[in-house]
């Protein structure tokens, strides 16, 4: 298929666009961080995200949402990218989503994704524990206890983990760290005792938390998806994450290239505008072919998701990992660029910098994919 938005995508890229630039613009997220938000998110603007059915984009319209695919949610974290959005939208109108739609029913879809498509439950995936994502290496352990579990361990920088009124929890009950298989899924309320959640704000100005799990008890009916085969649903889950990472990514570098262009066209030095020297130009023409073939695959990955979702894991990579490494040149250029005014916190090009630097770490960063392509295609 073509590498373009349709008519209808194009629609909502439009309306998404509009509406962010005007009630969720860079400067909500200065004014967030100044504050110290408690929620590190506005939660009007996550309400009408969901009247406009951007939480429901992934849910099957038997549970009220939308389910326009992953092309059209890859549009609107495209365009959250452009104004440095915050919000839970990828750990749960994604990553839950998707994993909640992946376990294949049950009463966890009844309860969790209608509250989803309201804008009114926020889950969070708690699955790193070390400071380097890599799902294999979970050791957390659950144990058979009663008729359920007993979770002992901790998650750390767990996105959205301080307001989330549940979690999707990744932990051992075979196996060891290193090994794929044996990982579980448990779906962890808020008020679950034993559970302690520690708030910590990111460089980026977005929350995290870390979360120790002491002796938490859970059902059997915690479970989400199978006993010792939870990364069937955790590799589909995470896929949708990465693609909406690559596709947010893609994003604020577009707008930072955009508002690095303008100030070229505008700055002067020795009575010139810089924009006319050439070295700048060829530093630009650079960086806008990068761009468009970061956003080419990072299509491409989104597409393949809709298509073919069990055969999206080898693009999902390379799309990770190559947005990764063109936002981050970027960033980079468009600090450098700006001069001396771009290591200023007044102004906005720094806020990119910084969110690029924590994005492009999140769920795997550039090495971390690219040693995974590798080895998914037996290098």
């Amino acid at each position: 298929m073509p590498l373009v938005l349709n008519e209808e995508q194009e629609m909502l890229r439009d309306m998404a666009r509009g509406y962010l630039t005007d009630k969720a613009p860079v400067t909500q997220l200065r004014k967030l961080r100044d504050t110290e938000d408690e929620s590190g998110f506005s939660r009007d603007a996550w309400r009408d995200m969901a009247e406009m059915g951007w939480t429901g984009v992934l849910v099957g319209e038997d549970h009220g949402g939308v389910d326009m695919g992953f092309m059209a949610m890859g549009v609107i974290a495209e365009e959250m990218g452009r104004t440095l959005t915050a919000s839970p939208f990828v750990s749960t109108a994604v990553m839950a989503a998707t994993a909640l739609r992946q376990a294949g029913g049950g009463a966890h879809d009844a309860r969790w994704l209608p509250s989803i498509v309201a804008g009114e439950a926020v889950i969070a995936l708690a699955l790193d524990e070390g400071r380097k994502h890599d799902p294999a290496k979970t050791a957390m352990k659950a144990e058979r206890h009663g008729n359920g579990f007993k979770l002992d361990g901790a998650k750390t920088f767990v996105a959205d983990g301080h307001v989330a009124d549940a979690m999707i929890v990744a932990a051992r009950t075979a196996g060891a760290p290193g090994e794929e298989q044996g990982l579980t899924l448990f779906m962890v309320e808020k008020d679950a005792a034993g559970l302690k959640t520690e708030r910590t704000m990111m460089v980026d100005s977005r929350n995290a938390a870390h979360v120790a799990f002491d002796g938490v008890e859970v059902t059997a009916d915690a479970v989400l998806g199978e006993v010792d085969n939870g990364a069937v649903i955790l590799d589909r889950a995470l896929n949708a994450g990465r693609a909406a990472l690559a596709a947010e990514l893609s994003g604020s570098a577009q707008e930072s290239f955009e508002r690095t262009v303008d100030y070229l066209k505008e700055r002067k030095q020795f009575g010139q505008v810089i924009g006319t020297f050439q070295a700048l130009q060829h530093r630009c023409a650079h960086l806008f072919t990068e761009l468009e073939l970061a956003r080419s695959i990072m299509m491409k990955a989104l597409q393949t998701l809709d298509e073919a979702p069990e055969h999206a894991g080898h693009i999902v990579a390379a799309a990770k990992a190559k947005v990764s490494q063109v936002a981050r040149l970027s960033a980079n250029e468009a600090v450098q660029l700006h001069g001396g005014i771009g290591m200023t916190d007044e102004h906005e090009i720094g806020f990119f910098m910084k969110r690029i630097r924590v994005a492009s770490e999140m769920l795997g960063d550039a090495n971390y994919h690219a040693d995974r392509l590798a080895k998914m295609q037996q290098y």
